[in-house]
């Protein structure tokens, strides 16, 4: 079969390897179909290995060269022995976390915060970006009728920012700031609505992935640091000139956590979303003056799947708007990749039809 595979970085080759073979008793073996590229792809490609093993993982033996791909939707071909929650036909979004049922965190329930948890497309023998992959039962979450096969692999994204709304506590009326416009941050903006906000300000240096984010959301304020005074404009903005109630960095960049730190109100939520670098400089006075709350979200509970889907297929979270191109595997590099790291921005979410 055909797949898109991370050599080293800049290194991504579309090679024929061997498809998968029948599942095992609690596998499935899914036919893919539409597959995100990711900003932690993105990172790979640029300076990885950095979560791709060189060596087997400790769980599931994935290393380099490894099929990429984390973000994906497909049909089940067929399943083990032991299989009962899909069967061959069933629409699938993958929840690509894998990791122990009966470690310290599985026993609660928190898979996604295990010592040993492996990622579909990163440390994984499979991924997303190839035409089959072979996942556990737990991974093929089934699709309502109401959702389609592209917008099922739109869950994943998605389920970052839903997840991140729920760490910052956003209640129907707060103000937020999202710092970042990439996918993540559209997707931030949308999640936020969703959850009831009513005042969104979203921040970026790129004024053309701004005016992208007008579609998103009624009302969005969109502002450039570059150009515009953000913290005068915010305080003019919210309730008592005080500052937003939550501020979500989607970035990954020190810069843009010292702005949310700055704009959010006392007793205000800062949210750190983006994966940082390299640890950053934080004003540890402000943070303490303000009596702010910092928390960190790790990318989801993995049993959101269900709530998720239903927010997209609702509207109420229209993540399709994030999406502009579609692109077949064999152009992944110079059509995805390279196309997601021009500097002018005019692309947010690419997906490969498989």
């Amino acid at each position: 079969m055909k797949a898109a595979r991370f050599h080293a970085a800049r290194d991504i080759r579309v090679e024929d390897v061997p498809a998968p073979g029948a599942p095992g008793p609690t596998q499935v073996l899914v036919k893919n179909q539409f597959c995100g590229i990711c900003g932690t792809d993105l990172h790979e490609y640029l300076g990885g290995p950095i979560f791709i093993p060189t060596a087997p993982h400790s769980y599931t033996g994935g290393q380099v060269p490894q099929i990429l791909g984390h973000e994906y939707s497909g049909v089940v071909e067929a399943v083990g022995s032991q299989v009962t929650s899909v069967k061959p036909g069933d629409r699938v979004s993958i929840q690509p976390m894998v990791s122990p049922r009966d470690d310290y965190y599985g026993r609660r329930g928190q898979y996604q915060l295990s010592e040993q948890l492996a990622i579909i497309g990163l440390s994984h023998p499979w991924g997303g970006m190839a035409e089959y992959s072979l996942v556990e039962d737990y991974n093929a979450i089934p699709m309502p009728d109401d959702l389609s096969t592209e917008h099922a692999a739109l869950i994943e994204p998605t389920a970052v920012t839903v997840y991140a709304t729920h760490r910052g506590g956003v209640k129907p009326g707060d103000s937020v700031l999202v710092a970042g416009a990439g996918p993540i941050g559209q997707l931030q903006v949308m999640a936020a609505r969703a959850a009831g906000a009513t005042r969104i300000f979203l921040v970026d240096l790129n004024d053309n992935r701004l005016e992208m984010a007008h579609r998103l959301v009624e009302g969005l304020i969109t502002l450039n640091p570059g150009s515009t005074d953000v913290l005068r404009e915010v305080r003019a903005r919210t309730a008592g000139g005080v500052g937003v109630d939550v501020a979500f960095e989607c970035v990954g960049a020190e810069a843009p956590l010292g702005l949310c730190l700055e704009a959010v109100r006392r007793q205000g939520v800062v949210v750190q979303v983006g994966m940082q670098g390299k640890p950053p400089a934080l004003d540890g006075f402000t943070l303490t003056y303000k009596d702010v709350d910092l928390r960190g979200s790790w990318c989801y509970s993995t049993l959101m799947w269900p709530q998720v889907a239903a927010l997209i297929a609702s509207g109420q979270l229209p993540a399709e708007k994030v999406v502009t191109r579609h692109i077949a595997l064999d152009d992944v590099v110079e059509q995805g990749f390279e196309a997601l790291l021009d500097k002018a921005g005019t692309q947010l979410k690419i997906l490969i039809e498989l």
